[in-house]
């Protein structure tokens, strides 16, 4: 299917005459005589008056912006900066052992936090993987009941993210 460029005129059963002013991957937009701006599909049924031989962008950049995003999320062990919440910045988390004579540990706060979303963006990994697997729908129930019940465990860890919408969630009561 060949695309026409911006400025072909047509006729459209419905809308009458137009001029396309703007071309998608998926539809032209159209500023018909009688009924203005319309959008409609490109496989859509009209006649060609004239045909303008723009060359023809069909996928914006957003559509490539977009279409990258999901890639990159998809295959990549890239994951979002998630913030820390302002108070933890530069603290040390202390662990002492409840034996006397044994060495406490510290470790960075921002080293730990780092570590709590990994495990956050590789449970959301997970449980993706669930929903697209091949598994009987009574078997993706449970498999994401268990994940549902890891986030729950981890809501504790809640008071270091900076922003709620990054929050664990687990079960809602009932």
């Amino acid at each position: 299917m060949k695309i026409l460029g911006i400025g072909s005129r047509i006729a459209h059963p419905e809308y009458g005459k137009g001029v396309i002013t703007n071309v998608s991957s998926t539809e032209y937009w159209v500023t018909f005589i009688e009924s203005g701006l319309e959008t409609i599909a490109l496989d859509d049924s009209f006649e060609i008056i004239e045909a303008a031989e723009n060359e023809v962008d069909t996928v914006s950049f957003s559509e490539v912006e977009t279409t990258l995003r999901n890639l990159l999320k998809k295959w990549s062990d890239v994951s979002e900066i998630v913030p820390i919440g302002d108070k933890w910045k530069g603290g040390k988390l202390i662990l002492e052992p409840g034996q006397p004579g044994l060495a406490s540990k510290e470790i960075p706060i921002d080293t730990f936090f780092h570590k709590i979303v990994m495990v956050r963006d590789r449970l959301r990994v997970m449980e993706q993987k669930v929903n697209s697997s091949n598994l009987e729908e009574i078997e993706k129930i449970e498999l994401q009941q268990y994940i549902t019940r890891i986030y729950g465990s981890l809501t504790s860890f809640n008071i270091l993210f900076k922003s709620p919408t990054n929050h664990f969630v687990g079960e809602k009561s009932k």
